[in-house]
């Protein structure tokens, strides 16, 4: 077997961190997409793929994402809910698809800004 380097040691020191971090919910963003039947009809799989990619590529350990149940509003679906830590209150997202979760991620889960044209007014 091969002896392992500092280098080996540091990897798996991150990699188990991240898993602490994500089990313990020390998590300063919560992110639910709404994946109930209509969800799925939707294309609320796809959207749940993308955010969990962006949260890969981001290496963030502080985001959590979940699989929520439907919100009963089939019309606006796929649905997603941001939730940051300290704000007033989550913001619901409609009409998800790929693109607008990832702009959604991109600009509101890292850049702080929230995409008003993808909000779902009435929650």
């Amino acid at each position: 077997m091969a002896k392992l380097t500092i280098e080996d040691l540091k990897k798996i020191k991150e990699k188990a961190s991240h898993t602490v971090a994500l089990r313990s919910g020390q998590a300063s963003v919560t992110v639910t997409v709404h994946i109930g039947e209509c969800g799925i009809k939707a294309g609320a799989r796809d959207v749940m793929k993308t955010v969990l990619e962006a949260k890969s590529e981001s290496e963030r350990t502080d985001i959590k994402v979940l699989a929520g149940q439907c919100l009963g509003l089939c019309d606006s679906e796929p649905n997603m809910t941001v939730q940051i830590k300290g704000s007033s209150k989550p913001v619901v997202y409609q009409k998800m698809d790929s693109v607008k979760a990832k702009q959604v991620f991109e600009r509101h889960i890292i850049g702080g800004e929230v995409q008003k044209e993808f909000i779902l007014e009435k929650v």
